[in-house]
């Protein structure tokens, strides 16, 4: 029983024996106590003192006299308000910190015996990865990694969007317009090269349209007549007729695209179990459609197409099925769900998609639960905010959006410029230097992006995101590298030896306390799907051993043996916990820098 345990089990305790009252434990409320404050843990007085019938303050003096008697680790307590602010013997937080955050096995939690899947990434065929698509890669990832680490069994899954009108319109543009260009003779990733096709067509489009408005056309007649439109459209019904030169192209400039994303991704440093590609899946749900009739779910308008009357339920009809029996949206994602639920069979399943398909997957999942699928309940949307840069929003036809590779380079460059004008790394060999500088780079990248709520719009500032002071990647990893620095100078030789006699600074009991919470910290962020909670844990850890460092006399000077293996060892963990719980962000903490 940790001390938490014990103070709730004596409270319960206490009013029984006190006030001859039974108190449920979901009455009895701990915090931290506040900084200004003497004490480490805090009982909120005011929903007990229905059964002290007592103020505040004289309920928590009774509490607070019970518990220094029956809890020999509480050595004290004061009282402010309707807050009873306890105070904890030193050697209860030494010994929990030689027991506990000295152990190897140290959060390492048990499998949970469930599965979840998390679907992140979903690109489009016709165009690189985006700033956009950044943010969404390092999300799903994370979440994934943060489920792991909190004992679920994870499948990490892409659904690639591979086929329809857009795909059709960058094969279009490349039949008219490539000469037969391939990545190679352009010297082009091969997702950059169908992108620029996709720029291309819809400039060329865009002319047509001018051209057909002169002549008297409204806006939208021009947008539907113009040729090239009706040439995409034409080769669309040819790629779902299965004509072969079609066929052919359309496997040719996929590959180029998904050869292009395997270097994206790897730049990124994420990964997926499992690939689903809408030309597999855009046919289901047709099945789907059939048993919602069945059960009366869905009905038929007189035009022969199917829907559903979501309106008792606050929404509004949702079609499900045009009345030429083609798919929409829904009717595919309707399908896939059920595909991915019978391929795996996990009890989560994770959309990890921007927040303007809320309302969309607030019907595929309300359908979902009106056709009696078990699995339902297990579904979630994660959804997040649009990513902003200063110079203002994204575009994404018009050739100037925010490209993932260009910006992935950019942030090395600058994490290559900001690194050397601060000369530590002179002594680096170019291999290191380079390794540095994307560890870097990427790391600032990463946490800017993760620090912040997922449904919170940001703005992301390249050169802000790269600073060695302040809540950014960077700052982490420079605290990490210091560490080891340290304990590499002190010959430091980690064996979970605790030290029992050592007193303990305010400091650093602050640093026992904070770093026993990582474990808690996994857990609320896996529930929560927010790595953005326990980036901005890390970050206090990281600002707290800053503070330990600068106001401690030089640990490796220390005289006293078993002060300076106590202040190692609290190094040492503080090093291990930053180095983990990074690896659950996706970021690399350098060994030096």
């Amino acid at each position: 029983m940790n001390i938490e345990q014990h103070i709730i089990a004596s409270t319960i305790a206490a009013v029984k024996e006190l006030y001859h009252q039974d108190l449920p434990e979901n009455q009895v409320s701990l915090q931290d106590t506040r900084t200004e404050f003497e004490g480490q843990i805090t009982i909120v007085v005011f929903p007990i003192v229905r059964f002290s019938k007592k103020s505040p303050e004289a309920t928590a003096a009774d509490l607070g006299e019970y518990l220094v008697q029956h809890i020999p680790e509480i050595r004290t307590f004061n009282v402010i308000k309707g807050f009873l602010n306890l105070s904890i013997a030193d050697a209860y937080w030494l010994n929990l910190f030689n027991t506990s955050l000295l152990d190897p096995s140290f959060a390492a939690i048990k499998p949970n015996g469930k599965k979840v899947m998390v679907e992140y990434s979903s690109p489009n065929t016709n165009k690189p990865l985006h700033l956009g698509h950044v943010r969404n890669n390092l999300l799903g990832y994370s979440v994934a990694e943060l489920l792991k680490a909190d004992g679920y069994e994870v499948i990490k899954v892409n659904l690639v969007n591979d086929r329809g009108i857009h795909i059709c319109k960058s094969m279009l543009a490349w039949q008219k317009w490539g000469n037969g260009e391939t990545p190679e003779s352009a010297l082009l990733k091969g997702d950059h090269l169908v992108g620029k096709y996709y720029v291309i067509f819809d400039k060329e489009y865009k002319k047509e349209i001018d051209t057909l408005k002169l002549e008297g056309k409204t806006e939208e007649e021009a947008k539907k007549n113009a040729p090239l439109i009706k040439e995409a459209q034409k080769m669309l019904l040819d790629w779902e007729a299965g004509v072969p030169e079609v066929i052919d192209l359309w496997k040719k400039m996929n590959g180029w695209v998904y050869a292009g994303f395997d270097v994206s991704y790897k730049n990124l440093g994420v990964d997926f179990d499992k690939y689903y590609y809408e030309s597999n899946t855009y046919l289901l749900g047709k099945d789907t459609v059939d048993e919602g009739l069945e059960k009366g779910i869905f009905f038929k308008k007189p035009d022969g197409s199917v829907w559903i009357d979501l309106t008792e339920d606050g929404l509004d009809q949702k079609l499900v099925l045009r009345a030429d029996g083609t798919s929409v949206y829904i009717t595919q994602d309707l399908g896939t769900a059920q595909m991915k639920y019978d391929d795996f069979k996990m009890d989560e399943s994770i959309y990890v998609v921007g927040n303007e398909q809320d309302y969309h997957f607030k019907v595929l999942f309300l359908i979902l639960e009106k056709l009696g699928k078990s699995w339902a309940k297990g579904l979630h949307h994660l959804s997040y905010g649009m990513v902003d840069l200063p110079s203002g929003k994204m575009k994404s036809r018009e050739g100037t959006v925010v490209d993932a590779d260009d910006l992935v380079a950019e942030m090395i460059e600058t994490a290559r410029a900001k690194t050397e004008i601060l000369g530590k790394v002179n002594d680096f060999e170019e291999k290191e230097k380079k390794e540095l500088f994307y560890n870097i780079g990427l790391g600032a990248l990463k946490y800017f992006l993760l620090k912040v709520e997922p449904k919170k719009r940001l703005l992301f500032d390249p050169s802000e995101s790269i600073d060695f002071q302040g809540n950014t990647g960077p700052f982490i990893q420079y605290t990490h590298a210091r560490i080891k620095s340290l304990l590499s100078k002190a010959d430091y030789d980690f064996s979970a030896k605790g030290v029992s006699d050592a007193s303990i600074t305010g400091t650093e009991l602050e640093m026992i306390m904070l770093l026993a919470k990582y474990p808690a910290e996994i857990a609320s962020a896996a529930k929560a799907y927010s790595p953005a909670t326990l980036a901005n844990y890390l970050y206090e850890v990281a600002k707290l051993f800053n503070k330990f460092y600068h106001e401690t006399p030089p640990i490796i000077k220390e005289e006293n043996e078993t002060v300076k293996l106590y202040r190692l060892n609290l190094s040492f963990v503080t090093a291990d916990v930053l180095k983990r719980g990074m690896r659950i962000l996706g970021i690399t903490v350098p060994e030096r820098m």
